[in-house]
């Protein structure tokens, strides 16, 4: 195992009905920017409840925050905070909502020139005003590490800080009953893949990472497909075990002590600042075909997690990988997401455009190894076409 340090100081209200402890979690004295996005809060019952708990603070709201939030949309907030004197902020919404809020928490106390320096530079961020959550979708882990992305002209960065990590975070899986089916399917994958980014590498020995990283990895490949089943897809049980699942992928537990990939997210986040595509959507596009494409490399971690996840045992050991990628694929495609490029419409002609903006970026030595160059990542993409 490798050295490592280790502190997550966000605390977790979990379970139905936690909406309420808004009252008592936020002090009382706090004036509060409660952030969100395109309004479903609204529709769902879930902005009734954030009024009904803050009935005796004061409290302003910054609406519209996008899918890969928006640096642009995210600096409108100022205005608010300034005129307002905010001095805490409140996410209500999923993973975008959260890394956005972040993004906002960050610049309201800035002292730098451009605040997009903060992503493009990676510019130290020394203050930042507090931030809590109510999370309704999840996905990304957001709600409880240091971590964010931005998206502007096309590009998509990612930030991170220990100041923006959120002071406390409520998951009530009851919200989650009004997602869409696209919206469940992508967060199942995306705790997935963000499971497998820390996991699937090189084995140091470290045996309670790869334990927790197995037990999230089965958790979503039995409970995801049951939130999308008609007879199961209410279930508060299931719904809640996928939410935890999420938050654990990425809350710093499992990658403590291990080396992390990450190749799958800097190509996918081309595919999303290029082209759109759903986060969740671009990572099942990709992760397959980065473990073929890595195969040497990962083959000790491909064979565990052949045999550990997937129970596959019988065959060569190139027969037994071949099988354990099949099945993530096939996983995926019970979660309704795309394993191909060709399935979003993308083709050969896309690549060159993808490998530029990767360079473009610096991102030209990706994997544990660092030894995933454009060559390697233009590979991938053939691959995934």
């Amino acid at each position: 195992m490798l050295n490592f340090s280790f502190q997550n100081t966000t605390r977790i209200q979990f379970g139905e009905g936690q909406i309420a402890s808004l009252s008592k979690q936020i002090p009382i004295d706090a004036k509060v920017l409660v952030t969100y996005g395109g309004g479903s809060i609204k529709s769902n019952g879930v902005y009734d409840q954030v009024v009904a708990a803050l009935a005796k603070h004061t409290w302003f709201e910054f609406s519209g925050i996008e899918p890969n939030p928006s640096y642009d949309t995210l600096m409108k907030a100022q205005d608010i905070i300034k005129e307002n004197n905010i001095d805490f902020i409140l996410a209500v919404g999923g993973g975008s909502v959260v890394d956005g809020s972040k993004f906002i928490a960050a610049v309201a106390l800035y002292e730098g020139e451009e605040p997009w320096d903060i992503v493009s530079k990676q510019v130290r961020i020394t203050k930042a005003l507090p931030l809590a959550c109510v999370l309704t979708l999840p996905a990304t882990g957001s709600e409880s590490n240091t971590g964010a992305v931005v998206t502007r002209n096309g590009n998509k960065l990612p930030f991170s800080s220990p100041l923006v990590r959120p002071i406390f975070a409520i998951l009530d899986p009851a919200v989650t009953l009004s997602l869409s089916d696209r919206q469940i399917g992508n967060g199942a994958v995306d705790a997935f893949v963000h499971t497998m980014e820390q996991y699937l590498t090189y084995s140091v020995n470290a045996k309670v990472q790869d334990r927790f990283a197995e037990g999230l990895l089965l958790t979503l490949i039995e409970e995801g497909p049951k939130a999308l089943a008609p007879e199961t897809s209410k279930d508060l049980e299931v719904r809640g075990n996928i939410m935890w699942a999420a938050t654990m992928a990425l809350n710093g537990l499992i990658g403590a002590g291990v080396p992390q990939d990450w190749t799958t997210h800097m190509i996918g986040h081309e595919l999303t600042g290029t082209h759109g595509i759903d986060h969740a959507r671009t990572l099942s596009i990709v992760l397959p075909a980065v473990m073929k494409i890595r195969k040497e490399a990962k083959r000790g971690k491909l064979l565990q997690y052949a045999e550990r996840v997937w129970n596959v045992t019988e065959g060569d050991e190139d027969s037994r990988i071949d099988r354990a990628i099949e099945l993530t694929e096939q996983f995926f495609e019970k979660m309704q997401v795309p394993t191909r490029l060709s399935h979003v419409d993308l083709g050969a002609g896309d690549i060159d455009l993808l490998v530029e903006k990767l360079t473009q970026h610096g991102m030209v030595k990706l994997g544990e190894h660092s030894a995933v160059t454009p060559d390697i990542s233009r590979e991938i993409l053939v691959t995934a076409l």
